[in-house]
C-alpha cells in the first residue's frame, strides 16, 4: 500500500472514501469542518440528529455526498479531547480502515485531525495498516483488502514512514501467530527471523539442538523432546548505539504449538495453541521495527523455540532438569512448559550482557483470570524498570497492570528434591508463581516479565481488528527502545 501526504484541500481530493475524525461534545474543526462546509452542513445536521456523537470508535458513513470529490465520507469518533492519545488514534483509525477494507478500494484519504503531534499521525498510519490486515490467510475470498494508496492529511513524511514501519512490524507478529503450526515451527520461525535480519541489517545467530546441548540448555531441550520438530534458540543483535552503551534485552517465549505434553490439554484448550509463540513473534516484530527505524540503541532479541508434543520421548512428571545457570527443576506439570523454555533463554540473555531485560510470554491462564483478555500483566524484580515499561505501554495505549512479587510466592515453587519446581502449590496466584520461577534465571539484572496470555490472541473480532494474533506489545517494545538510555 502506497502511503503519501495530501497536498490539496480535503474537499478536492478524489478518493473512494475519506476518513474524518470527530471529537465528542466538541465543535467541528479542521478537516471535519472543511467537509461540513463543502457539503452544505451535512455533518452539522447529523450531529443535531444525534447520528454523529463523536464517541470513541463510532462509525457513520455518508454515501455519495455532494460538494466533494469523494464517493464516501466515513466519520469516526475520537472520544473526548482530553482523552485523545496514541492508543485512541491507533484504534480509531484501525476501526475505520477495517470497515472500508471489507471491499476493494483504490484510494482512501485519512484526515482525522489537524496540527497533531507527529506521534499521533504515526499511530494513525500504523492503525491503518493493522486495519487492512486480516487473519484470512488461507481463504479464497479475502475479508480484508489493503488499499492501493492511502493519502494522509497534515502529516510530516517522517511520521508516515515511521507509522508504516510500526504497522508492518505489528502485522509481522500477527501473521506469524495466525499461521498454522504445520507452517510455523521452530526451524521455520528461525528461518523467517534470518530473513528479517538480512533485510534489516541485524546480526543473527541460531542455535540448533547440538549447540543447545553444548550450551547446557537442559530445560529448553527437555520440553522439545516429545516432538519431531527440533528446537532452536534465535539470538538477534542490533547495534544502533556505540559499543560502550547499555544493551536492552528482549526475550520471547516461542512454543510454536502446545499440546500440554503428557499433562495433555483437552481439545478446546488446544485449538488455539498455535498462538503460544506470540511472545517470540512480538519480539521479532519489535526487532524489525527498531532496526528499520534506525534507533540509536543496542538491542539483543532472543527467542526460545520449541514444540511441546506427546511421544515416547516426552519429558515426564517427576523429571529433574538442569537449566543453563545450574538451577535444578522438578517437573510437576508438563503443561507449564513456557517457563522452562524461558529459563534457559533468560539465562542466555544474562550471559550475553543484557543490561536490562523484558520478556514476553503467553504464560498463564491465571493472568487472564486476574486481568481479563485485554490487559497484560507486569511483574518485575526492579520497580524503576517496571515503571519505565509501564510508562511506555501507557503512551502507546496498550493496557498493562502490575502484579505483586511478594517473597511468599517464591515459597510455593520450592521443591523437596530439586532447587525449584515448575508450578506453585495450587491454582491461586499462578501468574505470580510463574514469574517468581522466571526470576530464578535473571541473576541480578533488572527484569520485567510481561504475561500476554490475554491480549495476544483475540478469540473474536474487535472493532479495530479481526480475531487471531494481535501483535500485542510490539509498539510498547519499540517505545521502550526509543526511550532507552
Amino acid at each position: 500500500m502506497k502511503i503519501t501526504a495530501i497536498r490539496d484541500p480535503i474537499a478536492q481530493v478524489a478518493a473512494d472514501a475519506v476518513i474524518v475524525g470527530v471529537l465528542q461534545d466538541d465543535s467541528l474543526a479542521g478537516p471535519a469542518s472543511e467537509l461540513n462546509s463543502a457539503t452544505s452542513g451535512v455533518l452539522d445536521q447529523l450531529i443535531e440528529q444525534k447520528e454523529i456523537t463523536g464517541k470513541r470508535f463510532e462509525l457513520v458513513p455518508i454515501l455519495a455526498p455532494t460538494g466533494v470529490q469523494t464517493r464516501q465520507i466515513l466519520v469516526v469518533g475520537l472520544g473526548k479531547r482530553e482523552s485523545l492519545d496514541r492508543g485512541t488514534v491507533f484504534r480509531a483509525t484501525a476501526t475505520a480502515v477495517r470497515h472500508l477494507a471489507g471491499k476493494q478500494r483504490s484510494k482512501v484519504a485519512l484526515c482525522l485531525g489537524e496540527r497533531w503531534a507527529a506521534e499521533l499521525h504515526e499511530s494513525a498510519v500504523a492503525g491503518a495498516l493493522v486495519g487492512c490486515h486480516g487473519q484470512d490467510l488461507y481463504r479464497a475470498e479475502k475479508t480484508r483488502r489493503a488499499f492501493d494508496e492511502l493519502l494522509v492529511g497534515d502529516a510530516e513524511a517522517t511520521a508516515l514512514t515511521s507509522g508504516e514501519i510500526l504497522g508492518e512490524s505489528i502485522n509481522l507478529a500477527r501473521h506469524l501467530v495466525d499461521q498454522p503450526p504445520s507452517e510455523i515451527y521452530p526451524e521455520s520461525f528461525a528461518q523467517i527471523a534470518q530473513d528479517v535480519a538480512a533485510q534489516c541489517g541485524i546480526k543473527i545467530e541460531v542455535w540448533d539442538p547440538q549447540r543447545l546441548e553444548s550450551e547446557r540448555c537442559g530445560s529448553l531441550l527437555a520440553v522439545a523432546r516429545g516432538s519431531v520438530k527440533t528446537p532452536r534458540l534465535v539470538i538477534m543483535r542490533y547495534a544502533g548505539g556505540s559499543a560502550d552503551t547499555p544493551t536492552l534485552g528482549l526475550v520471547g517465549k516461542g512454543v510454536t504449538f502446545d499440546s500440554g505434553g503428557l499433562s495433555l490439554k483437552p481439545s478446546n484448550g488446544m485449538v488455539d495453541m498455535k498462538c503460544d509463540m506470540a511472545g517470540a513473534a512480538s519480539v521479532l516484530g519489535a526487532m524489525q521495527g527498531i532496526a528499520r527505524l534506525k534507533l540509536p540503541v543496542n538491542v539483543i532479541g532472543l527467542m526460545g523455540l520449541v514444540e511441546n508434543m506427546v511421544s515416547g520421548t516426552s519429558y515426564k512428571l517427576g523429571d529433574v532438569l538442569t537449566a543453563r545457570n545450574g538451577r535444578t527443576i522438578e517437573v510437576r506439570n508438563t503443561d507449564a512448559e513456557g517457563r522452562l523454555v524461558l529459563a534457559d533463554t533468560l539465562a542466555v540473555a544474562v550471559d550475553e550482557g543484557a543490561s536490562k531485560i523484558i520478556d514476553l510470554a503467553t504464560l498463564t491462564g491465571a493472568c487472564v483470570v486476574a486481568l481479563g483478555n485485554d490487559v497484560v500483566g507486569l511483574m518485575s524484580n526492579d520497580q524503576g524498570w517496571c515503571d519505565q515499561v509501564a510508562a511506555a505501554a501507557g503512551l502507546c495505549g496498550e493496557p498493562a497492570w502490575q502484579l505483586p512479587m511478594f517473597d511468599e510466592f517464591a515459597e510455593q515453587i520450592k521443591s523437596p528434591i530439586a532447587d525449584i519446581k515448575n508450578i506453585g502449590d495450587g491454582r491461586w496466584g499462578g501468574a505470580i508463581t510463574a514469574a517468581k520461577f522466571l526470576e530464578e534465571f535473571v541473576s541480578d539484572v533488572p527484569w520485567t516479565h510481561i504475561d500476554i496470555a490475554g491480549p495476544a490472541y483475540l478469540e473474536k473480532e474487535k472493532p479495530w481488528s479481526d480475531g487471531g494474533g494481535s501483535g500485542v506489545m510490539v509498539r510498547t517494545l519499540v517505545e521502550v527502545a526509543r526511550r532507552w538510555g
